[in-house]
């Protein structure tokens, strides 16, 4: 069974959702502000994260930076009941993997929660991807460029894969969502686009000044060569 860390200062949806994923298999710890939370991720790490925006001793988003660059390929799906595109656009930006709006669905949270598992644990990982100058290890998520290397999370990781595993060919935006997310995007979602735009911030151009990551317009991505 999968453990999962619940991070929001709401005990009884806490105790709700709880009961509810308990019952789908997995177990549940809750933490109800971020010094607990802290604690509990220094002293047993979860299979994932489930974190709450709004926390009473401090920001979810400022929690999730720091959980970054602690834990940079656990999964992560952040709450938030204020709904703002702001929050998810900048929990996105700092790394989470997926994002809903409370009050959720507990069905949906649990598939999303499932998906970004799977994703996670993948059946066949190559060792090493290389494509020019650049060497990725899809197993231990490290990018190395020049011999500098950076760590990607767990969404930047599928989606470098799928890139590298057919580079210079362009892969749809559905076909990418379902890779990195999951699920196939909704109407004005922004969430593939974010962690593209965070995956190019940390791999860079080419050294020629070429963007290695190219969007074409309504159709994809692909890795140029």
């Amino acid at each position: 069974m999968s453990e999962l860390l619940l991070i929001d200062d709401d005990q009884e949806l806490c105790e709700l959702l709880g009961s509810w994923l308990s019952q789908e298999g997995f177990v549940v710890r809750a933490c109800h502000d971020g010094q607990s939370a802290r604690r509990a991720l220094s002293e047993q790490p979860p299979a994932a994260v489930v974190l709450d925006v709004m926390l009473p001793d401090g920001s979810g988003l400022e929690l999730l930076k720091q959980l970054r660059s602690e834990h940079a390929e656990l999964p992560v799906l952040m709450l938030s009941a204020r709904g703002e595109p702001l929050d998810r656009i900048l929990g996105l930006e700092l790394g989470a993997d997926d994002y809903l709006a409370k009050p959720c669905d507990p069905r949906e949270l649990t598939a999303r929660l499932r998906a970004v598992l799977r994703r996670s644990h993948p059946n066949a990982t190559p060792s090493q991807l290389e494509v020019g100058d650049l060497c990725f290890s899809p197993a231990r998520g490290v990018v190395s460029i020049d011999e500098h290397e950076l760590t990607l999370t767990l969404s930047e990781s599928r989606l470098l894969e799928a890139l590298l595993r057919q580079p210079g060919e362009p892969l749809d935006k559905q076909e990418l969502a379902q890779i990195a997310l999951g699920r196939k995007l909704t109407l004005y979602d922004r969430s593939l686009d974010m962690h593209i735009s965070n995956l190019r911030k940390k791999i860079g151009p080419h050294p020629d000044g070429r963007p290695r990551i190219v969007a074409l317009r309504s159709r994809g991505y692909y890795y140029s060569l």
